[in-house]
């Protein structure tokens, strides 16, 4: 039986968890310092990219940023180009630490799906 796709902050990993019938399938790793998140990078399991799944983990991982009042370091560029089609994140930024993906200065693309439904 199918138990659908759930976001999950799993601390002790360091990573935020897409979860599909209780195996992980997708990830946000990261870690927390001085105050800052720093996000490392994205994966999907090959089968199950092309869903929206990175989308919708990326967004949760920001959402969390967000929640919590800190900044944002950025090492991903996946991450990097989902602020540039979601310009309001920009702000999150640390403007000392801002990692190593920068993100790209252009309009947000129209062309990718966000929310899939």
């Amino acid at each position: 039986m199918s138990t659908g796709l759930q976001i999950r902050n799993n601390a002790t990993e360091g990573a935020f968890e897409a979860v599909l019938d209780d195996e992980v399938v997708g990830r946000v790793g990261y870690r927390v310092r001085q105050g800052r998140v720093v996000l490392t990078h994205t994966e999907v399991d090959e089968a199950h990219r092309g869903k929206g799944i990175a989308n919708q983990l990326v967004r949760t991982a920001l959402d969390d940023v967000v929640a919590t009042g800190r900044r944002l370091t950025n090492f991903c560029p996946f991450i990097a180009d989902y602020i540039a089609d979601h310009p309001s994140y920009k702000t999150l930024i640390d403007a000392e630490h801002p990692g190593g993906a920068a993100v790209p200065d252009r309009a947000p693309r129209t062309d990718v799906v966000h929310d899939p439904s």
